[in-house]
């Protein structure tokens, strides 16, 4: 028998527009994609709780691995999130917490994830996080949240995502990393203390920001590592690129579409900051061009496209720290 929380079908899902194929970085990473998906899909505005995105900073090798922070979902949507003891195989858990009304974020590995054909799908052995929400094991079915969508897989993908195989069971093998997501209360708050909770956010997040503009601190790191990229494979300039160029440049576009939704809401004066973290989003994603170009041997100047981005960040900040610092 199957057990699911929602009734939805990932061949007619709709994602939520921060996942449509228009923007600069369709995707941010499996994280912020996931809850993105799985709060859109149970009738909340992941918008609002996007605050997080103020306080990113560059952590001397990448940008950092943003993510909704657990007490932002409890204070915004009273969505509680805690790590969760694996004691029992992740099928179990996976069948008792739905029944229970509840979700699971699980660390996977995508080898088995149909829906990254191409990228990761049996391929490469890579950590990804999926939230299942519906299972039916006579079937060996399962449908989950995963970066920009709703997908299902089936099979010896099920078994192998789930570690059903003998080779998976290996007590040597160390359990995944599991989230409970407890759903019992959480609410739909009206727009004005949406607003009230997002600036609350805001003021919170901006006091966390950098002390400095991160993007020196970048262009320091680039110098020290242009020369070993070049001698490096193409895969691990991929590997490489995602925190250095990825996380900053998908963040950026994030945070000008949260800011642009404060801005509707509470002040229209942070306005340009929205479109200056755009201009940074888009500058990140030139930069990453030409430095795969350079990695391949050819010549590039990236100094103005940094200088630009530097820029960008002090116009972004600059408006938010005049209204809410």
């Amino acid at each position: 028998m199957s057990v699911s929380l929602i009734d939805i079908d990932a061949a007619t899902y709709e994602p939520h527009p921060l996942h449509s194929a228009e923007r600069v970085w369709s995707e941010t990473n499996c994280y912020v994609d996931l809850w993105i998906e799985v709060l859109h899909a149970f009738g909340f505005d992941p918008l609002a709780s996007a605050a997080f995105t103020l306080s990113s900073d560059f952590e001397g090798d990448q940008w950092t691995f943003f993510k909704f922070p657990l007490e932002d979902l409890r204070a915004v949507y009273g969505i509680d999130v805690n790590e969760m003891n694996v004691w029992a195989p992740i099928e179990t858990h996976i069948v008792e917490q739905l029944e229970l009304g509840r979700l699971l974020t699980i660390e996977v590995d995508s080898w088995y994830l149909p829906d990254t054909a191409g990228v990761s799908y049996q391929l490469d052995h890579v950590k990804s996080a999926i939230a299942p929400q519906l299972i039916d094991p006579g079937a060996r079915r399962l449908g989950y949240f995963h970066n920009a969508g709703y997908f299902e897989l089936s099979g010896d993908d099920y078994d192998g995502v789930l570690r059903r195989t003998d080779e998976l069971r290996d007590t040597r093998l160390l359990p995944p990393y599991v989230e409970l997501v407890k759903l019992e209360g959480a609410r739909q708050e009206t727009a004005s203390r949406l607003t009230e909770h997002a600036v609350a956010l805001t003021r919170e997040h901006l006091s966390r920001r950098p002390t400095t503009n991160p993007v020196p601190r970048m262009r320091k790191r680039l110098g020290a590592d242009i020369e070993w990229l070049g001698s490096q494979p193409l895969e691990t300039f991929h590997r490489w690129a995602f925190g250095f160029c990825r996380q900053g440049g998908a963040n950026a576009e994030l945070a000008a579409d949260y800011v642009d939704w404060l801005a509707l809401r509470d002040d229209a004066a942070i306005g340009p900051a929205a479109e200056a973290f755009r201009e940074l989003a888009n500058a990140t994603k030139t930069l990453q061009f030409n430095l795969a170009r350079a990695v391949r041997g050819r010549t590039v100047d990236v100094e103005a496209v940094l200088d630009a981005m530097e820029g960008h960040w002090d116009a972004a900040l600059a408006p938010l720290v005049a209204r809410y610092g």
